[in-house]
């Protein structure tokens, strides 16, 4: 028998191969496994290719390792079979590595198939020398390398299930702990082979040549290497984009969640919103039918929310808004919904009463609720709730019946003085359809032209003549006749509509202004109200601006009332709007003056022109000290700030004369003149450029009882 020896260096480098091929077949079985299934099979494709070509260089530089006495020689198409069946048996390992476990046995099967077709590998590229006679193996150590073999496939795939998942540090370190393991088991059942390979005595290989086996064992480590290395970057550029696929998807997972939230839920108050409470609605009823039962809906809607609104501004009503919400969640039952609708409306359901009885509990608990004050930009904040309440199936079988009765009880409610709750019953529809043809028919009356302009006088204490007057809205009803302000401008003002309505105001009054010009009546300056609403428009100064440039008004004619709360909500966005308005020319004033919240400190710094003292003092200024006292007060206070005052609600002679002696600018009311439409106003001041303007005259002509003052 012919002994051979070992290149320790070239034995060195196959097992370094071996190791390099485990690592990499580790990442190959995570990344197949993971895969989705139509990359499946290209990762199936390269990963068996690329662990074959590893796994049979690792073989053939161990091959090239062992030299004899005698040159050898290799049978190309036997090499290359055994490169074939290296790749079959790689992309059969990578195959099962993709699957489920299937127990232990399916486990054996396949580290027995496995490790088979390892061994013939090895034993056909052992065939693949050209020795005579020809090599002969020893039985034991034939049977204990294809055992080895088995257990190490056994090995491997076990790993593979193991280590597949996961990109954690410890599970790159159990690979490669695990590599080295599989690496010695691969080198290890090859020199197992390799040593019960037995050369015959005075063997030869035919067509030997004398070329170095060390340089072509390095060369095919070199490009085994070089393909492994290749496969590795490719696994981590593709583990990297997969990672930030993953996130991407993640971040679009909790966008997605994010927006289906925001579709659901209020903004402000986390609550759920109209869509989801009409979902929460639908779903009790279709309970309350399976099961019988009964639901009430309850509508809470906050009694002066305008009035604070416009007190603190949006920032304070927003955090009323939040602190409300707070408390009514403190009332719930678990199976409960509370939702806000929009505004200052929250609807709340609860699902399976047993009686009203219960239901009046739980709405006194809820009025209990608003009991303390609300502490919001440290200030404390009295507000109530007025709740209407409808009970299915008594008053609806449907989500819309439920939320129309109930909207109608908190009508009634807020109608009967609020911080109350009501039951819904059939009479108060009558109150709702009332209100909502109210609504379409303040919309009717834009559209065809039925809201008109009458004039108040204002009157010179002084000299007693006129120089300015105050428009004022009327509906002509087709049906009710003339509408004062007092009974659609607050539903305008919910609605929305008092945004179109100022508008047409604005330009009404301009245009009015001018063609009393062209008819050759003395020049007077046109007052407007102007809402809140309407002065936080982003868009105010340009409307102002065109409602002149479209009725060629100087802007000195026309004046822009508004109320203290409106300028105060935002006392510095106010200022500059207020600014923009008198450099155009726009006089300014403040109505209704004392009766809201003022920072003397803003006052002083607005660009006013006027303040209007409200009618509340004027009523009893001659006989109230105190009402006379502020009236005294506002005057001094408006003077020193080189600001006219005017007087509203000025009924009797009495009261003239006292605003006289205390040195106010001019005057409205009653005692001159009500509110006249454009036609009657131009006679007036017709009458006035002749000397025949008598403020008593045309008091005892124009007088209107006091029932209907309120229209002025």
């Amino acid at each position: 028998m012919v002994n051979g020896s070992y290149n320790p260096w070239l034995v060195t480098l196959s097992f370094v191969v071996a190791v390099c091929v485990s690592y990499t077949a580790l990442n190959l079985a995570s990344r197949v496994a993971t895969a989705q299934r139509e990359h499946m099979r290209l990762w199936l494709a390269g990963g068996a290719l690329a662990m074959g070509v590893g796994i049979w260089s690792m073989h053939f530089i161990g091959m090239l390792a062992f030299s004899l006495p005698i040159p050898l020689a290799y049978d190309v198409p036997m090499t290359l079979a055994s490169l074939a069946v290296a790749i079959l048996v790689s992309g059969f390992a990578l195959n099962i590595a993709s699957r489920d476990v299937g127990g232990w046995g399916r486990l054996a099967g396949g580290a027995v198939i496995m490790g088979l077709g390892i061994a013939a590998m090895h034993y056909s590229g052992m065939g693949a020398i050209r020795i005579v006679p020809f090599i002969t193996y020893e039985p034991k150590l034939l049977i204990a390398s294809i055992v080895i073999a088995i257990v190490a496939s056994f090995a491997a795939l076990w790993l593979f299930f193991r280590l597949r998942a996961g990109a954690s540090w410890r599970i790159r370190l159990q690979r490669s702990l695990a590599s080295v393991v599989m690496g010695a088991a691969i080198a290890g059942m090859h020199y197992t082979g390799m040593f019960a390979s037995q050369f015959a005595p005075n063997s030869y290989c035919v067509g030997a040549t004398a070329t170095s086996s060390g340089w072509l064992a390095i060369l095919i480590g070199g490009f085994a290497l070089g393909v492994l290395l290749i496969t590795m970057i490719l696994l981590m550029y593709d583990s990297h984009l997969e990672s930030r696929s993953r996130q991407h998807a993640v971040a679009l997972q909790d966008v997605n969640a994010r927006l289906q939230h925001l579709a659901t839920h209020d903004s402000l108050t986390e609550l759920p919103n109209r869509l989801l409470l009409d979902d929460r609605l639908s779903q009790a009823i279709s309970y309350a039918e399976r099961h019988p039962a009964r639901i009430a809906v309850l509508v809470i809607d906050l009694d002066r929310f305008k009035l604070i609104n416009d007190s603190l501004g949006h920032h304070g009503g927003d955090e009323l808004l939040k602190e409300v919400a707070d408390r009514l969640r403190g009332v719930l039952r678990k199976s409960d919904t509370l939702a806000r609708t929009g505004g200052d409306e929250f609807v709340l359901i609860a699902g399976e009463v047993e009686s009203q009885a219960d239901v009046e509990h739980l709405a006194q608990r809820l009025v209990a609720c608003f009991a303390e004050p609300f502490h919001i930009l440290g200030v404390d904040i009295h507000t109530a709730p007025s709740i209407g309440i409808s009970m299915y199936p008594d008053d609806g079988s449907r989500a819309d019946e439920l939320m129309v009765n109930a909207d109608a009880a908190m009508y009634h409610s807020k109608k009967i003085g609020g911080n109350t709750y009501s039951f819904f019953t059939p009479s108060m529809n009558a109150f709702a359809q009332q209100r909502l043809k109210m609504e379409n028919g303040l919309r009717r009356a834009l559209v065809n032209g039925e809201l008109e302009l009458h004039y108040q006088p204002k009157v010179d204490i002084t000299t007693g003549r006129i120089s300015s007057t105050e428009a004022l809205i009327r509906w002509r009803h087709p049906e009710r006749g003339l509408v004062p302000p007092g009974d659609f401008i607050p539903l305008a003002e919910e609605t929305g509509l008092i945004l179109q309505i100022g508008e047409w105001v604005l330009r009404e009054a301009c245009r009015q202004a001018r063609q009393w010009q062209v008819n050759n009546v003395a020049p007077v300056r046109v007052a407007i109200n102007m809402s809140a609403q309407q002065f936080r428009q982003k868009n105010l100064v340009s409307v102002v601006q065109s409602a002149l440039e479209d009725a060629n008004l100087e802007p000195t004619y026309l004046e822009i009332e508004l109320t203290e709360s409106a300028v105060m909500h935002n006392a510095a966005t106010s200022t500059a709007i207020l600014e923009q308005l008198s450099r155009l020319g726009v006089h300014i004033s403040i109505d209704d003056f004392g009766t809201g919240y003022s920072s003397l400190n803003y006052l002083r710094r607005f660009p006013l022109d006027k303040l209007k003292i409200d009618r509340s003092f004027i009523k009893d200024v001659v006989a109230n000290p105190e009402d006379a006292a502020i009236v005294h007060a506002i005057i001094s206070l408006a003077h020193s700030l080189r600001l006219k005052v005017i007087a509203e609600g000025v009924e009797t002679e009495q009261q003239l004369q006292f605003l006289r002696g205390l040195g106010c600018d001019q005057y409205q009311g009653f005692f001159c003149s009500p509110a006249m439409t454009a036609d009657r106003f131009a006679e007036m001041m017709q009458d006035q450029n002749v000397g025949k303007f008598d403020p008593l005259a045309t008091m005892s002509r124009l007088y209107v009882p006091a029932h209907r003052r309120k229209a002025s």
